[in-house]
């Protein structure tokens, strides 16, 4: 493995595991009433760490194949508080893919933000295990297949909800 390839790896670590924490965190209630917002950056940062994968050229595993990994961890508890936490805007509507598939499909931000954490910690437990290859592979492969498009579709509902709180203010009434 080349060592610009090693320190793409390390880099996209950094993000994941940076992404892990603040949902976490977010999840257990840290940000208070600053969660949408709060989810918002941490989407937006791990995007970015997409979008370089998705600009970068194909990893090409030896052999073209994965290997195995122990069951990964379950995110059912995190994806369970998010949903706690978001209450009545956990639920919005979303275009799954506006070049093949345009009707309107029903998401929850909950399953979109776990299971961005699942995949990248799937990398993760590849990036510790000293396989930094199979990471980079794992990452830009479900990034593609997956949690790319997730944190994209949050991406934009959390953006409409920040949007909506800041700017459908109610009109003032002034007493003459």
């Amino acid at each position: 493995m080349s060592d610009e390839w090693g320190a793409f790896a390390d880099r996209i670590a950094v993000h994941a595991q940076n992404y892990l924490d603040g949902l976490t965190r977010l999840a257990g209630g840290e940000g208070g009433d600053a969660i949408l917002p709060l989810l918002l950056v941490e989407v937006a940062q791990v995007s970015s760490a997409g979008a370089q994968l998705g600009a970068s050229q194909d990893v090409i595993l030896s052999g073209n194949w994965e290997p195995h990994l122990s069951e990964d961890p379950d995110v059912d508890p995190l994806r369970t508080a998010l949903a706690e936490r978001l209450g009545p805007v956990d639920d919005y509507a979303e275009v799954f893919d506006p070049y093949k598939d345009t009707s309107v499909t029903p998401y929850r931000l909950s399953d979109d933000l776990s299971a961005v954490a699942a995949d990248l910690n799937h990398g993760l437990r590849h990036y510790r295990a000293g396989r930094p290859l199979e990471a980079l592979w794992w990452w830009q492969y479900s990034y593609f297949n997956t949690w790319g498009n997730h944190a994209g579709a949050a991406m934009r509902a959390l953006q409409a909800l920040v949007a909506h709180t800041r700017l459908d203010v109610a009109e003032e009434r002034t007493t003459v």
